[in-house]
């Protein structure tokens, strides 16, 4: 798993996000204490939890294998919460195809990438 899959896909949520917290767009949610406005700041600390990834990414290199079972199945589990955000928008013009792939789907792909270019 890559740190920009995760900086990829954040970004992707945080512009959809971003615009209903601006007084610009006409909002007045995100800062009341009404419900609407208490799920979007859930919502938005939900996807910033879960995309603080690359310091365990980071660790990884180094970490014993008990320890790197830990971290890639910490891993997996944030790129889960946030795919299952993004696919909120799956209709969106800027949905990448990567945002519905499992966190072991995209490790193949990265694996197979360094093979292809050798070959």
């Amino acid at each position: 798993m890559d740190v920009q899959h995760f900086e990829r896909i954040t970004a992707f949520i945080e512009a959809r996000l971003t615009p209903l917290f601006e007084e610009s767009t006409g909002s007045e949610r995100g800062f009341a204490m009404d419900d609407t406005s208490r799920a979007l700041r859930a919502l938005r600390n939900a996807v910033l939890e879960a995309s603080a990834v690359k310091g365990l990414i980071e660790k990884r290199a180094t970490a014993d294998a008990a320890l790197r079972r830990v971290i890639d199945q910490s891993v997996e589990h944030h790129w889960d919460v946030l795919r299952g955000i993004a696919r909120q928008w799956e209709d969106h013009g800027d949905f990448r195809r990567e945002f519905k792939r499992h966190a072991w789907e995209l490790d193949a792909a990265l694996a197979a990438a360094p093979a292809a270019a050798e070959g």
